[in-house]
């Protein structure tokens, strides 16, 4: 019996849960403790309603825009995910080529097991984005951003929620480590100085290396590059954020994985978006699954969407072909989604287009 054709991403989700080993699994669809708010990150969206419209002239529509002067086909990026040789031999390269088959835009992830130099060279003719953990010392940091400079990365993504890691229960339980082979290639074999040895285990220890915004703004000296803050879910962080020169905005609680109980960024969207007031990109990250979605976070002030896990599964499901189908399905529902709710294109995706306070969640 033949494998039935995904026909959306929640079926590359499933098909992947039988490809997958059960650690491979974990890591990729866990999250944080009981996970509350893994499964938050995706009621948030299916709470909200569209508000249809009729009898509009869409002849000449697009999903295209444009960020930082890159043209995107539609307004999604594959969001940093590390070590994707977990989930498929060619790991970052197919989905670097997926992306750019699309023509959507790619994150690599600084815990990438892949080179970067490889991962752009597999992208190559669509906009790519490195995605930068802060290192212990800034000469590690450093040369990190030289290289992404070199290989022609168009922009930086500081991820700033993740300074220590979440309590992952369900890869706890799957004893999930990382197998032979597969490690963070664009890292040197240690991690900088050794941890402190007194104070607090977490504030004083695990915590000295965490980001500041001395170094945001140490990083900003040292490149031309937009540079956009991962991680961002208070509207003041936002305001922060953009006091040290960044160029754009990631609305993300980091898919879920850190700090359970967080808020689903959709929920707060609107709020970061009002502060930022249009003087940078505003992106969301977490829950996307529909074309559905992607309208939704436009309506609240988003630039563009980023999507992580489901293009990741497509890959462990068929590699760079099966992550591309999973983008143009998900390119094909925003289109559909755009064109019956009466928007030619997607600047004119407005607050009206959707309600977010709606009586009982969607059946």
């Amino acid at each position: 019996m033949s494998t039935p054709v995904p026909v959306c991403l929640a079926d590359y989700e499933a098909l992947a849960q039988g490809v997958l080993g059960v650690p491979e699994a974990a890591y990729l669809f866990g999250g944080a403790a009981d996970e509350i708010t893994l499964r938050a990150n995706r009621t948030a969206f299916d709470e909200m309603a569209l508000v249809p419209r009729v009898l509009r002239d869409l002849r000449g529509g697009n999903t295209a825009v444009t960020l930082f002067g890159d043209r995107y086909s539609v307004p999604i990026l594959v969001a940093p995910l590390a070590y994707q040789k977990l989930f498929h031999p060619a790991g970052e390269i197919a989905t670097a080529q997926a992306a750019a088959a699309m023509e959507t835009g790619f994150v690599l992830s600084t815990l990438a097991s892949t080179s970067i130099e490889a991962a752009a060279g597999a992208g190559e003719g669509a906009p790519q984005w490195f995605q930068l953990y802060l290192q212990p010392e800034r000469a590690q940091t450093l040369h990190l951003l030289r290289r992404a400079e070199a290989a022609g990365y168009r922009a930086i993504v500081v991820t700033v929620d993740a300074p220590i890691n979440g309590l992952r229960n369900r890869e706890m339980r799957t004893g999930f480590r990382l197998p032979d082979g597969i490690r963070a290639v664009n890292l040197g074999p240690t991690s900088g100085p050794m941890m402190p040895m007194h104070g607090d285990p977490i504030f004083d220890r695990l915590l000295a290396s965490a980001p500041r915004t001395a170094d945001i703004a140490w990083l900003r000296q040292n490149t031309k590059l937009p540079i956009l803050i991962k991680g961002i879910l208070h509207a003041d962080d936002a305001e922060d954020a953009l006091a040290l020169g960044v160029d754009g905005v990631i609305v993300s609680n980091h898919g879920g994985r850190t700090l359970d109980t967080a808020i689903p960024g959709v929920l707060t969207l609107e709020a970061v978006a009002r502060k930022v007031a249009g003087r940078v990109p505003v992106l969301l990250d977490g829950g996307i699954r529909r074309g559905t979605d992607i309208v939704k976070a436009l309506a609240l002030g988003a630039s563009a969407v980023l999507v992580g896990r489901p293009v990741a599964a497509a890959l462990a499901v068929g590699g760079a072909q099966s992550a591309a189908h999973a983008l143009r399905l998900l390119a094909e529902e925003c289109a559909a989604a755009m064109a019956l709710c009466g928007l030619r294109t997607p600047d004119m995706i407005t607050r009206a287009a959707v309600i977010t306070a709606t009586a009982r969640p969607l059946p």
